[in-house]
């Protein structure tokens, strides 16, 4: 469409045109990929406007993502390394004639690192530059015709070659692409001798695409930067390795979504609890981006900080309901999350499980059948002044627990159904190691094809055995502490520790002596050998003690100290009834 001089362009002409510029907005501002930004701006650009159209980037804008900026000028500095990252050019036709030489072999290649000529004109200025420059009777400024071959002079053609394979162009268009005070680097659209030059319709269709194209890469990398954020937060906050306990055997995965969607909010946890039980949890909050993923760390620290105290599973997901409604609530997002917990028991073989809104477990027993545990499914957190359930399921040798995310088992083809089902189908081999069976689900599942985040965890439960598990209890009267010496002793002189006997006596004797001053009711010890020797005592006073340096003269306070500096590791917890207080000694 050209209307140079006074006359009026058709209507039909303009209405094409519009309808060409809409499109090109359309293609070239729908993508989050940088560099299809640019493919999409050249693809768009070929042969509308040019034979041959290329784009080029600073080479910092593709490795850390930030453009670079010239307080001095509009532009960016000439002796910028850029790169090449998309080119499109026209065939020829049938006559030879209009068509432009193909340079998708240097898409990717370090283009330049000091401009001159129209390029380094355009880069300083920041503004859009023709070359030949057009005279307003469609001449250049040295009276020579735009659509005849063209030779360029000073900083013309001889500066094309390290931009372009072309040899000889018919007309240049150097547009700068910016975004705000920053450059991302500039597109050139070529056209070839044959064809006429450019005019200021062709003029103001390449700057209206590439402030497109420029607005599109900004917007991704804009994207891409709180994709990397969020990626690395919440990385950061998943545990790398599980744990190695007595009587489990753990292993997870987590899976990002495809790179149309951003960063989610799934995490999963595996934390060792006293009596060698542990608690496996998996979460999702729900929504995509830095703050689900911040939201996600914020859940994840209190559950542990929770689990560290021992409550039921039920009380953990209702003070993490109140801890949610209370700081993300009053930041104005609105998020909700949901969570499944379940605590394993390798002495009694059974599992206590809560639920809140989450995707039920799967148990898969050692003679191939699977099931949904039936758990309450509970509402989301966030959802506020609600109840949860804990239900307790016996979880004999050889049984397998998976529990994964909503992304694992439904997407937009298969229902959640479908997917549990799958899921359940592809835990019968229970006699696999659980880091091959998290293999063959993701496999069965075709992950892949996933577009949310994927979090799976898989433990198969395999118990202590009896023998290597020794229970007592004993009243609270002042012959307790000489009792307990002598239990310890028959005992780990049976287990063949009579090394540990020395320490595990005095510890022992420590825990039982404070337990009989505050309690009235039964005290229960309880010994555990596994990997460690750990030493458990249980009363029903509710006060834990408190770690503290005694002073030189104090007659009392020593037994907790002695027990944090003789034992590997000591803790303290809340029961139904009371407390307990254990010690774990290194075998």
């Amino acid at each position: 469409m050209r209307w140079r001089g006074h006359g009026r362009p058709d209507p039909s002409d303009v209405h094409e045109h519009l309808a060409f510029l809409h499109a090109a907005t359309v293609r070239i501002g729908g993508d989050l990929e940088l560099t299809q930004v640019m493919t999409s701006l050249c693809e768009t650009a070929v042969p509308r406007v040019a034979d041959l159209a290329a784009a080029y980037l600073y080479e910092v804008v593709l490795t850390d993502g930030e453009p670079p900026e010239s307080p001095e000028s509009p532009g960016a500095p000439s002796d910028g390394v850029l790169r090449k990252v998309a080119c499109h050019s026209a065939p020829a036709r049938p006559d030879g004639r209009g068509g432009a030489p193909a340079a998708h072999a240097l898409v990717g290649k370090v283009a330049v690192s000091e401009l001159t000529g129209p390029f380094a004109a355009s880069v300083t200025s920041g503004q859009l530059v023709v070359w030949p420059d057009p005279g307003p009777d469609g001449t250049d400024s040295d009276g020579r015709d735009t659509a005849g071959p063209g030779r360029a002079g000073s900083g013309g053609h001889d500066d094309l070659g390290c931009l372009l394979p072309a040899a000889g162009p018919g007309a240049l268009i150097v547009v700068p692409l910016r975004a705000g005070r920053h450059l991302l680097g500039f597109a050139v659209l070529l056209r070839s001798a044959g064809r006429p030059g450019f005019d200021e319709t062709d003029v103001l269709t390449a700057t209206l695409m590439a402030d497109q194209a420029a607005l599109g890469a900004h917007k991704a990398l804009l994207y891409q930067r709180e994709a990397r954020v969020a990626d690395a937060l919440q990385r950061s906050m998943l545990p790398k390795h599980p744990p190695r306990l007595p009587g489990v055997e753990i292993a997870y995965r987590y899976l990002p979504g495809n790179p149309a969607a951003q960063v989610g909010g799934d995490w999963f946890d595996a934390v060792p609890l006293p009596g060698s039980r542990v608690a496996l949890i998996v979460g999702d909050v729900m929504g995509h981006g830095v703050h689900s993923a911040a939201t996600m760390g914020q859940l994840r620290t209190a559950v542990r900080t929770l689990a560290a105290l021992d409550p039921p599973p039920d009380q953990v997901l209702r003070h993490l309901d109140q801890l949610f409604e209370e700081t993300v609530g009053q930041s104005g997002e609105q998020f909700l999350a949901t969570c499944v917990y379940c605590v394993y028991d390798p002495v009694a073989r059974r599992c206590a499980i809560a639920n809140a809104g989450h995707v039920p477990p799967v148990f898969a027993y050692a003679d191939g059948r699977t099931e949904l545990v039936p758990v309450p499914a509970g509402v989301p957190l966030g959802v506020g002044n609600v109840a949860f359930e804990t239900i307790e399921v016996p979880a004999p040798d050889g049984t397998l627990i998976a529990l994964c995310t909503d992304g694992l088992v439904e997407t937009r083809d298969l229902d959640i159904t479908e997917g549990l089902d799958a899921l359940r189908e592809s835990l019968t081999k229970v006699s696999d190691p659980p880091d091959d069976l998290c293999e063959n689900v993701l496999r069965a599942l075709r992950t892949g094809e996933r577009e949310d985040d994927v979090a799976l965890l898989i433990a198969r439960f395999d118990g202590i055995p009896s023998a290597g598990v020794a229970n007592w209890i004993m009243r609270p009267h002042a012959q307790a502490p000489r009792h307990v010496r002598g239990l310890i002793a028959s005992t780990l002189t049976g287990w063949g520790l009579e090394d540990q006997i020395d320490a595990a006596s005095l510890l022992a004797t420590e825990l039982v002596t404070n337990a009989i001053r505050y309690t009235t009711r039964p005290i229960t010890m309880r010994l555990l050998r596994t990997e460690t020797l750990l030493c458990e005592v249980t009363d029903d006073d509710p006060h834990l003690p408190v770690l503290r340096e005694p002073g030189d003269d104090d007659e009392s306070g020593r037994g907790i100290y002695l027990v944090d500096k003789l034992s590997s590791r000591w803790g303290a917890s809340h029961t139904a009834a009371g407390k307990a207080v254990w010690f774990e000694l290194t075998l």
